[in-house]
């Protein structure tokens, strides 16, 4: 019943908050291991979200984990995405707007529990889509809002946040990363969503 009103109980990624205020902060976060579904929403019917299906089955939450050893991964929170063309997968998780005649593509990434300290740690997927990475330490400009994530409002939270980050001085490195804390069941009011854009 916790997590229709917001509560996350699954692991979260530590950070370091290195500024707080003026609606944002400023986190640091140390290398991760993630695993990661790159798609056309097409493939899914058009669902946007449709590469969680894949990541969810990787890591057994609906049964036998679909991984060569098999082993039961833990849910994490937050589940990030990012849209954009298809390019090479070298940045950290970001969101691009595709342009032209292009297809949109998505990414969608699960963060893997601590434990997991180098790709090679987690085990391999089944599904050839699923890709293991490790994620170098990040540094980001952080706005948090609740309710639902949809496209006007991230939209919204990411030109603000640009805006205030080029204010007070950041440099930004690249697009923005949405993360999304709760199940889509978690009442809107509830629900826990960042924007994340990367700086130095």
């Amino acid at each position: 019943m916790g997590m229709v009103f917001g509560k996350i109980a699954v692991e979260t990624p530590k950070h370091t908050v290195v500024k707080s205020g003026d609606g944002y902060e400023i986190r640091e976060y140390p290398p991760a291991v993630a695993a990661e579904v790159t798609y056309d929403p097409s493939e899914f019917k058009g669902d946007r979200d449709g590469g969680f299906m894949v990541l969810a089955k990787y890591i057994g939450v609906f049964g036998k984990p679909e991984n060569q050893k098999p082993e039961q991964i833990a849910m994490t929170a937050p589940v990030i995405t990012k849209e954009g063309e298809k390019i090479a997968m070298t940045a950290p998780v970001v969101t691009k707007e595709g342009g032209g005649g292009e297809k949109k593509m998505v990414t969608m990434q699960f963060l893997l529990p601590e434990m997991y300290k180098k790709a090679e740690d987690a085990p391999r997927p089944m599904d050839e889509r699923v890709v293991i990475k490790e994620e170098g330490g990040r540094k980001y400009g952080v706005v948090k809002f609740s309710g639902n994530a949809n496209e006007s409002v991230v939209s919204e939270k990411v030109k603000k946040l640009r805006s205030d980050l080029e204010r007070d001085g950041f440099k930004i490195t690249g697009e923005f990363v949405l993360a999304r804390y709760n199940p889509p069941w978690t009442l809107p009011p509830f629900k826990t969503n960042e924007v994340m854009i990367p700086v130095e």
